[in-house]
């Protein structure tokens, strides 16, 4: 029985520090909502709306610049959440955030930084 305690202790302890040097090791992947498709472009007002999302790597390098699906949606918060975190998104960055993309985000590992000026100085602030 004590054996039995002892190897499900082990194994608890080996599957916790696994996760947790894996969760460490992240990258993160920032999203800039935004007017146009280039860093220079200023960040837009709204994330659920912004006609597009400039994702960038964890070293601030523009990696791709996604069209928003959901721009013209009138609630666009939970497709555009769902869209982000299928991207593999970590940061979000706009100028203004409501309170339920906020905790909507929050509760896919997203987090929200609001930011004015362009994109690329917003990615700055986010890293």
């Amino acid at each position: 029985m004590k054996k039995g305690i002892s190897l499900l202790l082990v194994l608890f302890l080996v599957v916790s520090l696994s996760l947790s040097v894996s969760c460490a090791g992240q990258k993160q992947k920032i999203a800039v909502s935004a007017d146009a498709k280039t860093p220079t472009a200023p960040v837009s007002r709204q994330a659920a709306l912004s006609p597009f999302f400039l994702l960038f790597d964890e070293k601030g390098k523009l990696i791709e610049a996604v069209d928003n699906p959901y721009k013209e949606g009138g609630s666009a918060g939970i497709p555009v959440a769902d869209f982000l975190a299928s991207k593999g998104v970590t940061v979000v960055v706009a100028e203004y955030f409501g309170d339920r993309i906020v905790q909507l985000m929050k509760d896919k590992g997203i987090r929200a930084v609001a930011f004015k000026g362009s994109a690329e100085e917003a990615v700055k602030k986010a890293l």
